[in-house]
């Protein structure tokens, strides 16, 4: 007959033996989650150490203190890998160390209608975790800009409006580098003969294109409008943009944020190499970020005999397009007439 000592000594080890047992599956196997949602991202910074990733980590879990338990077993807690990590709920410790292990879920970003890099980095700067300055910073690079054919005044032209994948630790450089890579790609020996047949680079033909894009907000009429323009380039005619003279006024006054619904005639005497009321050539540079249907109609324009547009009050967003100055003159006195009676003096 067992000594009922002996028992008692083995049914306390049992009971340890227990509570070891549902420490460990706590620690590694149980529901760590305590977000309601189905998912959650969790966003690593560059030179975290896992004090600030726990820290990070703490409100989406229930016990951050088992979580460090597992992590220091696992060796992760000196491995700490930046990045956006998706987070499913009902995730054991032990899962969630080996996703944020994994490589970093990318994020998709797309912009377009960027009138300056300014407004480029701050738009990158709400979705990636670099700040705006750096960004700004790395597309201004001297270096950088000359070694890849580019000014800061020419510089926007590089950014083509679409949607990109990056990582959301990606460095200012490197995201410049891609983007420039992608620049590349565009340009293919297609385009780059269409830019030719036009007498233009690729630089001018997206800076052309930014007033394209600026003018005719309905993608059915630009390539009418880009015929136009390229039309008084080839006779040597100040383009006459409206939308060049309005970028003029903005840099000027340093606000890009001013809404000029109406150029006035002492408006276009202001000096400045973007107004093409005073110089017979292009701008210097895009005055905003085109997209892809404008550049395309640069490439690929209308061809007419038209020398001159103004907008149509009948049609808003389209115009009135004349070959000669007098039935320009015509159309602009209506539309003027309409300009007044809408009270629009600015």
């Amino acid at each position: 007959m067992m000594n009922p000592k002996i028992k008692i000594v083995l049914g306390g080890g049992g009971a340890i033996l227990f509570s070891l047992l549902l420490l460990f599956s706590a620690t590694f196997y149980w529901d760590n989650t305590s977000f309601e949602a189905d998912s959650t991202a969790i966003y690593i910074e560059r030179g975290w150490d896992f004090e600030s990733l726990q820290e990070a980590l703490a409100p989406h879990l229930k016990s951050s203190t088992l979580f460090a338990v597992a992590a220091k077993a696992k060796g992760y807690s000196s491995r700490v890998r930046s990045g956006k990590y998706e987070i499913a709920k009902g995730l054991s410790n032990n899962e969630i160390i080996n996703r944020l292990r994994q490589k970093s879920d990318p994020i998709r970003i797309t912009f377009n209608n960027q009138e300056r890099l300014e407004n480029l980095a701050g738009r990158l700067a709400q979705v990636l975790e670099s700040d705006s300055l750096s960004f700004l910073t790395a597309m201004r690079d001297p270096e950088f800009l000359k070694t890849r054919g580019f000014t800061t005044q020419t510089a926007l032209a590089m950014y083509l409006p679409n949607s990109y994948e990056f990582f959301w630790d990606v460095t200012p450089a490197i995201f410049c580098e891609r983007i420039h890579k992608e620049y590349q790609k565009f340009w293919n020996a297609t385009r780059k003969i269409q830019a030719q047949k036009q007498g233009l680079t690729p630089i001018e033909v997206i800076t052309l294109a930014s007033i394209v894009h600026k003018e005719a907000v309905h993608e059915d009429e630009r390539k009418v409008v880009a015929g136009v323009y390229l039309n008084r380039l080839r006779r040597r005619m100040k383009l006459q943009a409206d939308p060049t003279v309005i970028y003029a006024l903005k840099e000027r006054f340093q606000n890009f944020d001013t809404v000029f619904k109406r150029v006035l005639y002492k408006d276009l005497r202001i000096r400045s190499p973007y107004n093409t009321y005073r110089v017979k050539r292009l701008p210097p540079g895009p005055i905003a970020m085109p997209d892809i249907s404008a550049i395309e109609a640069v490439l690929s324009p209308q061809k007419h005999r038209y020398l001159y547009f103004v907008a149509n009050p009948d049609r808003p967003g389209y115009h009135l397009f004349a070959a000669s100055l007098n039935g320009h003159n015509r159309n602009k006195r209506k539309y003027v007439q309409w300009l007044n009676r809408k009270k629009l003096y600015r």
